[in-house]
């Protein structure tokens, strides 16, 4: 396949080898990702971020629109304002299916019902460690989350089992929490790396032993963290195993290092594997933008997907190649409704002088050009940042009206 031809299917500009059979030949079949986002609930768990109810709601909203499967409004026994989020977003009419999140207790369930949710993940600690640091047995673990599961069911509510630190759990014991939940009328199952304490080889082994423990019927989920920067090829991997949710955030909001990104999970599955997702990548830096803005989280400019560089070009030896973008950049812009532009600073060249100065309708010489990116350079030291539109403007007049 040419640049040309691959451009025109799909903007994508990737390595040729992502096509190769023994690359693609368990992501074939796939049928499209569906994503499970938990911003509002797991990425709230981020150090210091509160959300207001009206807030979550305008998350809730814009989620709606990205295409997002299924959104949990949050964990509502936390406090009065989270079971105000969700009762504002259950009511609100999406699209997307609303998701409660509560513990394997009565209680937790009850309030879920009162605020009209129908359905639900309902969690419970399954390794050693954790049922120590939660001073249960096992087995009283086990039964807990099997007296929920039936609880919520006998009251109309859809169920996703949630194993809490499932990635450390024990293979056999985690199998017979699996089992027991399935009897208990689970409809779907969550494999869970709470802790991010898995590879992506791991999670693809995980997944496949849960997949054949519970046969083909059954949904299942991934959830993963990102503390060793790996929640997107587990996520990746999972898909490989036979997932079809993808739970996770927006930029990766949660605690600790945060969750997998369901931005850019989406842009690797569609990317580099060709598996089809349920999400509207254009909307996906809108989104960004106003989670960032509202919980009041800075980005790393550098961020895969969102990043405010990654169609920012300062370099003068990158700007000479700006007019033939897939030379340097894996995707088109416009796949995430993302602009191009040129920064000028210490780093530009002749190029950028030239580009920038078309954009905004200026005039230059070949001599003034030169002139100009002298003091673009020198600018750009003294500053030790970008030239805003502005000063670039007044290098150029300075230089076309020397006094």
């Amino acid at each position: 396949m040419s640049e040309t031809s691959s451009k025109t299917q799909n903007g994508f500009w990737v390595s040729e080898l992502n096509q190769l059979p023994e690359v693609r030949k368990d992501f074939a079949s796939r049928r499209a990702v569906k994503f499970y986002d938990t911003t509002l609930r797991d990425g709230e768990q981020s150090v210091g971020v509160v959300l207001t109810p009206a807030q979550k709601l305008e998350i809730a909203r814009a989620l709606d629109e990205l295409g997002v499967g299924r959104i949990e409004a949050g964990f509502p026994r936390v406090s009065a304002e989270d079971a105000e989020a969700i009762k504002l977003i259950v009511n609100a009419g999406f699209k997307a299916e609303i998701w409660g999140f509560g513990r394997a207790l009565k209680a937790d369930i009850d309030e879920l019902l009162r605020l009209g949710s129908r359905a639900t993940v309902i969690e419970t600690p399954t390794s050693a460690i954790k049922l120590k640091a939660y001073g249960l047995t096992v087995d009283e673990a086990k039964r807990r989350a099997a007296e929920a599961i039936t609880y919520a069911r006998e009251h109309g509510v859809k169920v996703a089992f949630f194993t809490v630190d499932g990635t450390r759990t024990d293979l056999e014991t985690l199998h017979d929490f699996y089992k027991r939940a399935l009897d208990a009328g689970a409809a779907e199952l969550v494999v869970v790396d709470t802790i991010g304490a898995c590879g992506p080889e791991a999670v693809e082994f995980l997944v496949r032993q849960v997949r054949e423990w519970v046969g083909p019927e059954v949904p299942l989920h991934f959830h993963g963290h990102n503390d060793f920067g790996m929640a997107t090829a587990c996520a990746v991997a999972a898909v490989r195993a036979g997932a079809e949710w993808i739970q996770g955030t927006i930029n990766g909001m949660g605690e600790r290092a945060g969750n997998g990104d369901i931005g850019e999970i989406a842009m690797a599955l569609q990317g580099l594997y060709g598996v089809p997702v349920e999400l509207n990548l254009k909307k996906i830096r809108g989104v960004s933008a106003l989670v960032r803005q509202t919980a009041r989280h800075p980005l790393e400019p550098w961020k895969p997907v969102v990043g405010e560089n990654l169609f920012l070009r300062e370099s003068g030896a990158v700007a000479s190649q700006f007019h033939i973008p897939e030379a340097i950049e894996p995707f088109s812009a416009d796949l995430v409704g993302a602009r191009r532009e040129i920064a000028l600073g210490k780093k530009s060249g002749i190029d950028s002088i030239a580009i920038k100065a078309k954009q905004l309708g200026i005039g230059l010489t070949t001599e003034q050009q030169q002139t100009v990116l002298a003091a673009v350079k020198r600018a750009g030291v003294e500053k030790r940042g970008l030239l805003t539109d502005a000063e670039f403007r007044f290098i150029v007049h300075r230089v076309q009206n020397p006094s």
